[in-house]
C-alpha cells in the first residue's frame, strides 16, 4: 500500500495542494458528488492511498461517459 502526501496527491491530480485540502474538508466533502477518499491520521495529518485515488478517478470517468 502506497500512501501519498497532500503535495503528492495534488501532483497526481494536477491540482494545487489547496484544492486537495478543499476536497478533503468537511464542507468540501458535503458539497461534492464525488468526495476525495483520504485517511486522517490526526487532525493535521492526511494521507491518500494510491489505489483509492485511482479507483476514485475511474468512478468519475465512468460516470462522465
Amino acid at each position: 500500500m502506497e500512501l501519498l502526501t497532500i503535495d503528492e496527491c495534488a501532483a497526481l491530480l494536477k491540482v494545487t495542494p489547496r484544492s486537495v485540502y478543499e476536497m478533503t474538508s468537511a464542507r468540501g466533502r458535503a458539497r461534492s458528488q464525488h468526495p476525495l477518499p483520504c485517511l486522517r491520521l490526526n487532525s493535521k495529518c492526511i494521507r491518500f492511498r494510491l489505489e483509492d485515488i485511482q479507483a476514485w478517478l475511474e468512478r468519475i470517468a465512468k460516470e462522465s461517459e
